[in-house]
């Protein structure tokens, strides 16, 4: 997002999804804690036996393969960067030959807006394993909101308009970052890269 005066500053604008290793932040937290307490309720549940059925009564679970976690991590990995390299134009004019041009800048937080929504359906696409599907709907939430936040900030009728969506877009990143950094981890990944 174009940042003040001095023009727009790299750190303030919405990373794409593997740009930036995850930090803690507002909200951030919230996704950890709902990827913990998903996950802990299906082992939990996965566990213990049904009220009243003996541990003996119980059917053993039907063999049938789950979504490959190297196939799910391979898809994603490719979602993720072609998201990326396309958010990567939008936020480079962003921040550097359209930081004051207001409809040129419009137009790249447009794109933005339809690369981040892209990404999601694309995601949603993709067979994953259940605790990872759980952390990839919140993705999913998130993501759309920072989504909508980055569409109403294109539709800013002035440059200083628009530079004031630049905190809230910042602040809607962190959750974004924290379920990129659980889905990575959850299917072996590698931390998002710092660059």
């Amino acid at each position: 997002m174009p940042g003040d005066q001095g023009g727009p500053a790299r750190a303030t604008a919405p990373r794409p999804y593997d740009a930036v290793v995850a930090r803690t932040g507002s909200g951030g937290g919230v996704i950890a804690v709902l990827a913990c307490a998903a996950l802990m309720a299906g082992s939990c549940a996965a566990s213990h036996p049904r009220a009243g059925a003996s541990a003996s009564s119980q059917p053993y679970p039907a063999a049938t393969p789950g979504p490959s976690p190297r196939l799910a991590a391979g898809r994603y990995l490719a979602i993720a960067v072609a998201g990326n390299r396309r958010l990567e134009i939008d936020f480079d004019r962003l921040q550097e030959r359209d930081k004051n041009h207001l409809r040129a800048a419009a137009g790249d937080l447009r794109d933005a807006a339809a690369t981040e929504r892209l990404f999601d359906r694309r995601l949603l696409a993709i067979a994953l394993p259940p605790a990872t599907e759980r952390i990839a709907r919140l993705l999913y939430q998130v993501n759309q909101a920072r989504a909508s936040l980055t569409a109403a900030a294109a539709r800013s009728v002035s440059l200083p308009q628009l530079r004031s969506y630049q905190r809230r877009l910042a602040a809607a990143n962190g959750p974004v970052e924290e379920a990129v950094r659980v889905i990575r981890s959850q299917l072996g990944l590698p931390p998002p890269s710092t660059s």
